[in-house]
């Protein structure tokens, strides 16, 4: 339901946005596959900030943080405008298809090395822990949905697709930011039975990840199962 209300009401939006640069694109014979690139291009841009903010940036200092998830955003919107820019230029081709699957899990892999570097070298173990969990479950999305797909089945369901990951990631990471710098930095919710806190700043950016962890990794098994059933019957 999700992807559908996202490419109902998201999709037309940025489409409306994106139009006229997809027919200069188009005036100048950009290709695809060259979008595509560029995109994850931009995506190691995003990692290589998380990595800066690892190695230079203090522990209370999320502006790292929130200046990747823009980066994160900006590239998400290069998923969008090759594949516009295929079907408006007739530019698709199987090929680019497949150029465009790898590239983006590429893509997803290099930023997830990021958040993870990032968070490891500040001594968030746990929320590392969830950052690979949401890593595998991402992968796993993708992968069960073009397995299914090459045996003929179909698995386009359950929640945190590709695009709901990039969003999610990119929204939250710039919502970290912002809070850090208005609300406080060092802001930490402790409960004595708990062993971690229950909040602190770097909260709205991590619990995200958290639940994408979850989501990811059941919307895998629901396909798993999905599959099954269409398969067997």
């Amino acid at each position: 339901m999700s992807e559908n209300l996202l490419k109902k009401y998201g999709q037309p939006i940025v489409y409306k946005v994106i139009n006229p640069f997809i027919d200069l694109l188009v005036r100048w014979k950009v290709r695809p596959n060259t979008i595509t690139t560029i995109g994850l291009l931009i995506n190691t841009a995003a990692t290589v900030v998380f990595i800066l903010g690892a190695e230079r940036g203090a522990r209370n200092d999320h502006s790292y943080i929130g200046w990747a998830g823009a980066v994160i955003l900006f590239g998400g919107l290069f998923d969008m405008i090759d594949g516009r820019l295929a079907r408006v230029g007739k530019m698709a081709s199987n090929y680019g298809a497949f150029y465009d699957s790898v590239l983006d899990r590429y893509s997803e892999m290099i930023m997830f090395l990021g958040i993870c570097w990032y968070l490891v070298a500040h001594d968030y173990f746990l929320s590392s822990l969830f950052a690979f969990i949401a890593m595998i479950g991402s992968i796993m999305v993708s992968y069960t949905r073009a397995r299914a797909e090459s045996l003929g089945a179909t698995a386009a369901v359950g929640f945190m697709q590709r695009p709901e990951r990039v969003i999610l990631i990119g929204v939250s990471a710039v919502a970290c930011g912002i809070f850090s710098a208005q609300f406080g930095s060092d802001i930490k919710i402790t409960k004595d039975w708990l062993p971690f806190p229950l909040f602190e700043t770097i909260s709205v950016f991590t619990l995200p990840i958290f639940f994408m962890a979850i989501l990811t990794n059941i919307t895998a098994l629901r396909r798993l199962l999905h599959v099954k059933e269409e398969l067997e019957n």
